[in-house]
Protein backbone atom coordinates (compact mmCIF):
# COMPACT_ATOMS: atom_id res chain seq x y z
CA UNK A 1 0.00 0.00 0.00
CA UNK A 2 1.10 3.52 -0.78
CA UNK A 3 2.18 5.53 2.32
CA UNK A 4 0.31 8.62 1.14
CA UNK A 5 -2.91 6.63 0.66
CA UNK A 6 -2.58 5.13 4.14
CA UNK A 7 -2.01 8.57 5.66
CA UNK A 8 -5.04 10.00 3.81
CA UNK A 9 -7.22 7.07 4.93
CA UNK A 10 -6.10 7.48 8.57
CA UNK A 11 -6.79 11.22 8.43
CA UNK A 12 -10.23 10.65 6.92
CA UNK A 13 -11.10 8.16 9.66
CA UNK A 14 -9.85 10.47 12.39
CA UNK A 15 -11.82 13.47 11.09
CA UNK A 16 -14.95 11.52 10.21
CA UNK A 17 -14.77 12.43 6.53
CA UNK A 18 -14.92 8.89 5.20
CA UNK A 19 -17.20 8.70 2.18
CA UNK A 20 -20.43 6.98 3.17
CA UNK A 21 -21.65 4.01 1.19
CA UNK A 22 -24.72 4.91 -0.85
CA UNK A 23 -27.43 2.37 -0.09
CA UNK A 24 -30.24 1.23 -2.37
CA UNK A 25 -33.37 3.36 -2.44
CA UNK A 26 -35.63 1.59 -4.93
CA UNK A 27 -34.50 -1.83 -6.16
CA UNK A 28 -30.84 -1.34 -7.23
CA UNK A 29 -31.04 2.46 -7.55
CA UNK A 30 -28.82 4.38 -5.11
CA UNK A 31 -29.68 7.93 -6.23
CA UNK A 32 -32.91 9.80 -6.88
CA UNK A 33 -32.68 13.10 -8.78
CA UNK A 34 -35.26 15.79 -8.00
CA UNK A 35 -35.75 18.92 -10.08
CA UNK A 36 -36.78 21.85 -7.89
CA UNK A 37 -39.21 24.57 -9.03
CA UNK A 38 -36.24 26.86 -9.89
CA UNK A 39 -34.82 24.22 -12.25
CA UNK A 40 -31.95 23.18 -10.00
CA UNK A 41 -31.42 19.49 -9.51
CA UNK A 42 -30.77 17.83 -6.17
CA UNK A 43 -29.58 14.26 -5.83
CA UNK A 44 -31.10 12.35 -2.93
CA UNK A 45 -29.02 9.50 -1.57
CA UNK A 46 -29.38 7.14 1.37
CA UNK A 47 -26.62 6.11 3.78
CA UNK A 48 -26.50 3.83 6.81
CA UNK A 49 -27.42 5.52 10.09
CA UNK A 50 -27.10 4.32 13.69
CA UNK A 51 -30.83 3.57 13.90
CA UNK A 52 -31.08 1.69 10.58
CA UNK A 53 -31.62 -2.06 10.81
CA UNK A 54 -30.15 -3.17 7.49
CA UNK A 55 -29.05 -2.13 4.04
CA UNK A 56 -32.26 -3.22 2.29
CA UNK A 57 -34.25 -0.96 0.02
CA UNK A 58 -37.42 1.05 0.52
CA UNK A 59 -40.49 -1.18 0.44
CA UNK A 60 -43.80 -0.19 -1.11
CA UNK A 61 -46.67 0.59 1.24
CA UNK A 62 -48.90 -2.20 -0.10
CA UNK A 63 -46.89 -5.33 -0.98
CA UNK A 64 -49.94 -7.03 -2.54
CA UNK A 65 -53.32 -5.66 -3.62
CA UNK A 66 -55.81 -6.09 -0.77
CA UNK A 67 -53.22 -6.08 2.03
CA UNK A 68 -53.87 -3.46 4.73
CA UNK A 69 -50.98 -1.37 6.04
CA UNK A 70 -51.10 -0.86 9.82
CA UNK A 71 -49.28 1.01 12.55
CA UNK A 72 -48.46 0.49 16.19
CA UNK A 73 -52.00 0.93 17.57
CA UNK A 74 -53.29 -1.83 15.30
CA UNK A 75 -50.40 -4.08 16.35
CA UNK A 76 -51.14 -3.46 20.03
CA UNK A 77 -54.81 -4.34 19.50
CA UNK A 78 -53.94 -7.41 17.42
CA UNK A 79 -51.82 -8.78 20.28
CA UNK A 80 -55.06 -9.20 22.29
CA UNK A 81 -57.20 -10.41 19.38
CA UNK A 82 -57.73 -14.20 19.52
CA UNK A 83 -58.44 -14.25 15.77
CA UNK A 84 -55.16 -12.52 14.93
CA UNK A 85 -51.51 -13.55 14.84
CA UNK A 86 -48.70 -11.01 14.96
CA UNK A 87 -45.92 -12.68 12.97
CA UNK A 88 -42.26 -11.68 13.11
CA UNK A 89 -41.01 -12.74 9.69
CA UNK A 90 -37.33 -11.99 10.29
CA UNK A 91 -34.71 -14.70 10.63
CA UNK A 92 -34.95 -17.03 13.61
CA UNK A 93 -31.81 -15.47 15.14
CA UNK A 94 -33.28 -11.96 14.98
CA UNK A 95 -36.60 -13.14 16.44
CA UNK A 96 -34.95 -14.99 19.31
CA UNK A 97 -32.76 -11.97 20.16
CA UNK A 98 -35.56 -9.38 20.33
CA UNK A 99 -39.13 -9.07 19.11
CA UNK A 100 -42.54 -7.58 19.85
CA UNK A 101 -43.85 -9.32 23.00
CA UNK A 102 -46.62 -11.76 22.11
CA UNK A 103 -45.55 -12.13 18.49
CA UNK A 104 -44.88 -15.46 16.84
CA UNK A 105 -41.74 -16.11 14.80
CA UNK A 106 -42.08 -17.62 11.33
CA UNK A 107 -39.11 -16.78 9.09
CA UNK A 108 -40.03 -15.27 5.74
CA UNK A 109 -38.41 -18.23 3.99
CA UNK A 110 -40.81 -20.67 5.71
CA UNK A 111 -44.19 -18.94 5.91
CA UNK A 112 -45.53 -20.25 2.58
CA UNK A 113 -45.01 -23.83 3.80
CA UNK A 114 -46.51 -23.17 7.24
CA UNK A 115 -49.91 -21.77 6.29
CA UNK A 116 -51.50 -24.46 8.47
CA UNK A 117 -50.36 -22.39 11.47
CA UNK A 118 -52.30 -19.44 10.02
CA UNK A 119 -55.64 -21.24 9.67
CA UNK A 120 -55.28 -22.96 6.29
CA UNK A 121 -55.39 -26.64 5.38
CA UNK A 122 -53.16 -28.42 2.89
CA UNK A 123 -54.94 -30.56 0.30
CA UNK A 124 -53.18 -32.84 -2.15
CA UNK A 125 -51.54 -30.02 -4.09
CA UNK A 126 -52.85 -26.68 -2.78
CA UNK A 127 -53.67 -24.72 0.35
CA UNK A 128 -57.33 -24.17 1.25
CA UNK A 129 -57.82 -21.08 3.41
CA UNK A 130 -61.53 -21.15 4.31
CA UNK A 131 -61.03 -19.80 7.85
CA UNK A 132 -57.70 -17.97 7.90
CA UNK A 133 -56.45 -15.98 10.87
CA UNK A 134 -55.80 -12.27 10.55
CA UNK A 135 -52.03 -12.11 10.04
CA UNK A 136 -50.10 -9.02 11.12
CA UNK A 137 -46.73 -9.35 9.37
CA UNK A 138 -43.57 -7.41 10.17
CA UNK A 139 -39.80 -7.53 9.81
CA UNK A 140 -37.06 -4.92 10.35
CA UNK A 141 -38.84 -1.90 8.93
CA UNK A 142 -39.36 0.16 5.77
CA UNK A 143 -36.13 -1.01 4.11
CA UNK A 144 -36.56 -4.70 4.95
CA UNK A 145 -37.82 -6.96 2.14
CA UNK A 146 -38.44 -10.03 4.35
CA UNK A 147 -42.13 -9.61 5.23
CA UNK A 148 -43.08 -8.25 1.77
CA UNK A 149 -41.45 -11.33 0.21
CA UNK A 150 -43.34 -13.57 2.65
CA UNK A 151 -46.62 -11.77 1.90
CA UNK A 152 -46.11 -12.34 -1.85
CA UNK A 153 -45.50 -16.05 -1.17
CA UNK A 154 -48.55 -16.33 1.10
CA UNK A 155 -50.86 -14.80 -1.51
CA UNK A 156 -49.29 -16.92 -4.27
CA UNK A 157 -50.05 -20.04 -2.21
CA UNK A 158 -53.70 -19.05 -1.69
CA UNK A 159 -53.75 -17.07 1.57
CA UNK A 160 -56.31 -14.25 1.17
CA UNK A 161 -54.68 -10.83 0.94
CA UNK A 162 -57.57 -9.22 2.81
CA UNK A 163 -56.52 -11.19 5.92
CA UNK A 164 -52.97 -9.81 5.84
CA UNK A 165 -51.97 -6.65 7.71
CA UNK A 166 -48.51 -5.27 6.95
CA UNK A 167 -46.71 -3.42 9.74
CA UNK A 168 -44.22 -1.68 7.43
CA UNK A 169 -42.54 0.17 10.33
CA UNK A 170 -41.48 -3.16 11.87
CA UNK A 171 -38.83 -3.38 14.55
CA UNK A 172 -37.22 -0.10 13.41
CA UNK A 173 -40.29 1.95 14.28
CA UNK A 174 -41.18 -0.22 17.31
CA UNK A 175 -37.73 0.44 18.80
CA UNK A 176 -37.68 4.12 17.78
CA UNK A 177 -40.97 4.68 19.62
CA UNK A 178 -39.59 3.09 22.78
CA UNK A 179 -41.98 0.13 22.96
CA UNK A 180 -41.11 -2.89 25.09
CA UNK A 181 -39.29 -5.75 23.36
CA UNK A 182 -38.62 -9.28 24.56
CA UNK A 183 -36.61 -12.27 23.41
CA UNK A 184 -38.66 -14.49 21.11
CA UNK A 185 -39.65 -17.97 22.20
CA UNK A 186 -41.02 -21.18 20.75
Amino acid sequence: MNKHWMLAAALALATGTVAAENLRIIDETTEFVVTKANGQQVTITRTMTPCAKNKGWIQVMEPEPGVTVVGEIEILNALNDRDALVIDMRSQEEYLAKTIPGSMGIPYTEVATRLDELGCEKSADAWKCATPKKVYAFCNGPVCPQSPMAIHAMVREGFPADHIYYYRGGMLDWDALGFTTAPGDF
